[in-house]
């Protein structure tokens, strides 16, 4: 018999499966900070930290438009997912690319024409400060495209199961801007522009090491330039925009909080803020990654219309997520002292302690984080633009910014840093709220905190979950789905063959898929009574298995051969066949 601790242990496995390949993407972009921090702090100086902080907001803000698309086009994907849709799940992904690729040449114009045209007073009036961000500016430049590139490719990838092409990507390019940062600043002394070309030049390889995949036999999906889906364009922007309002407004949070450091703590705090917020980037990776990997499992899960599902997401991020980036936290706040002394070799300069201290207090606000992500992402997929736009505020300006403007005045750096764990605290009670104002009462379990709707998915009583783990409960399998679909009114001809047809794939895949290997698998069953029809959904963890592919050889070869497959795609009004996510899924209508 099946559990709901079945269910919870294998989302678990899946997540943790894809999450080192999410959290190393993120990484990859935060070592581009971590290289840059080091040789301008250690090659040309910490004054060009502040041309590196002095980015920030701009990096932020290119990072959600990227995002915007990407988190659209990946929820959009994930429901086609769901529903087993290839044809429209190629269709986005094409329209993501040309998005991507038109949006990105926009933006690099833009940053050549803001230093040529002397126009970057807008992002500091220190007269020394701004020609060293000028240079920064014009290397980043070269670096937009396959920037917003390759920000789209890996949940292509992931569902592709090419997620090691990611990894491979962002090792080549860790090891490649940090030997062009040695050459172009260490040795060329190219200074600002070097750290940035580095950072581009790195970018561009990086993305043409995942877009690989996508020119070869294998993918599934294709890179084309034809039959894209412009009707599907203010979907994307409609469905990503909650989840990239969050960037934007960090952009104006920065910008602020920028202007504040400026003022108050002058050079050193700005430089001090931008090294402090360099080396946390990579630590950030993991909440990211957990984002990323949630998102498309909260996306497949409304495809499939599985309450179950949407609620076990979060039931992964309280049980694990937040315990995991809780031990990762006392490991930072432990070695502050070394990790500040690695950027800031002179401790009696004014940037070591006020680095120190952002290290040892930045640190707490990332627990809360998590959850508002989480709860930002569902509410992109459940399309509550109201919900994750105010809370997007709340997070991007209003708290952040809020109290490091009562605070810096008087803390300088500190009041920065306190002020993001303030803001933690104040989006986990707007969640709170949200859904207290929903319900009329303060949520009783974990459906009514994220507010599911009554009508959303099929009743329980509409549908049965069945989990085979051996050739023994397969006979089993039979029975349950013939009883299901008997109280259910169906009439006893295709209860029968609903039963039949499931006894025949999962026997199939105990048969042939659990032998292949070692490892121990399993099968997730559901049956869905839904509009007088019957939906069977089978699941497996083993080797890809086509049996539409397996229909084919026994009709072209040995009759006998096959035989079940072939009795199922003959009394089937629809069947569709997926492999993603390293799983495969059947969807049987009958």
């Amino acid at each position: 018999m099946k559990t709901k601790n079945d269910d919870l242990q294998i989302l678990r496995k899946l997540m943790f499966r894809l999450l080192p390949i999410q959290v190393l993407l993120a990484a990859s972009g935060a070592v581009n900070g971590i290289v840059s921090s080091y040789f301008a702090s250690n090659h040309v100086g910490l004054k060009a930290m502040g041309a590196v902080g002095l980015y920030g907001p701009v990096s932020m803000f290119l990072g959600a438009v990227a995002a915007l698309i990407a988190g659209g086009c990946a929820i959009l994907c994930g429901r086609y997912l769901g529903a087993n849709d290839s044809k429209r799940l190629q269709e986005v992904f094409s329209l993501d690319l040309v998005l991507s690729l038109g949006i990105s040449a926009l933006f690099t114009a833009v940053l050549v024409i803001l230093p040529l045209f002397h126009l970057t007073g807008i992002f500091t009036a220190d007269g020394e400060l701004r020609p060293l961000f000028d240079r920064y500016l014009l290397g980043q430049a070269i670096g937009i495209v396959p920037f917003f590139l390759s920000n789209q490719f890996p949940t292509f990838l992931t569902m592709e199961n090419k997620g090691k092409m990611t990894i491979i990507a962002s090792v080549i390019y860790i090891i490649v801007n940090l030997a062009l940062n040695f050459l172009f600043v260490g040795r060329l002394h190219m200074e600002e522009f070097g750290l940035a070309l580095a950072s581009s030049v790195g970018m561009w390889i990086f993305m043409a090491v995942e877009a690989f995949h996508f020119f070869t036999k294998k993918a599934s999906l294709k890179i084309r330039f034809t039959g894209i889906p412009w009707k599907e364009c203010f979907h994307v922007l409609k469905i990503g925009f909650p989840g990239a309002a969050s960037y934007i407004y960090q952009t104006l949070r920065g910008l602020i909080v920028n202007r504040l450091l400026e003022t108050y703590a002058g050079a050193a705090g700005l430089s001090a803020f931008a090294i402090a917020n360099n080396i946390m980037s990579i630590f950030w990776a993991l909440p990211t990654g957990m984002n990323n990997v949630s998102r498309l499992m909260f996306s497949v899960a409304a495809g499939e219309e599985d309450r179950q599902s949407l609620t076990d997401v979060m039931r992964v991020m309280f049980r694990y997520f937040i315990p995991l980036m809780c031990a990762v936290i006392l490991c930072i706040v432990t070695a502050a002292p070394l990790l500040t002394s690695f950027f800031v070799r002179d401790v009696t300069s004014a940037v070591y302690p006020m680095t120190l201290s952002g290290l040892r207090i930045l640190p707490l606000c990332m627990p809360f984080s998590i959850v508002l992500m989480h709860f930002n992402s569902y509410g992109q997929v459940s399309e509550r633009p109201v919900f994750v736009n105010i809370a997007s505020l709340l997070d991007g300006v209003v708290f952040v910014a809020g109290f490091s403007a009562l605070l810096v005045p008087f803390l300088k750096n500190d009041g920065v840093y306190i002020a993001n764990v303030l803001n933690g605290v104040g989006t986990t009670l707007y969640i709170l709220l949200y859904a207290w104002a929903a319900k009329r009462r303060f949520p009783k379990d974990l459906e009514e905190l994220m507010v599911i709707p009554k009508g959303f998915g099929v009743e329980k009583d509409e549908r049965i979950d069945i989990s085979v783990k051996s050739l023994q409960e397969v006979v089993e399998v039979s029975r349950r789905v013939q009883s299901f679909c008997l109280e259910k009114g169906i009439d006893r001809k295709r209860a029968y063959l609903a039963g039949l047809s499931m006894e025949e794939m999962a026997g199939n895949i105990v048969e042939h898929g659990f032998t292949k290997d070692d490892k121990d698998h399993s099968i997730d069953i559901r049956v869905v009574h839904k509009n007088d029809k019957i939906i069977l959904r089978i699941k497996d963890d083993c080797i890809p298995f086509d049996p539409k592919e397996r229909n084919r050889i026994g009709a072209d070869d040995d009759p006998a051969k096959n035989i079940g497959i072939r009795m199922v795609y003959k009394i089937a009004r629809q069947i569709n066949y997926q492999n993603m996510l390293r799983l495969n899924v059947l969807t049987v209508t009958i």
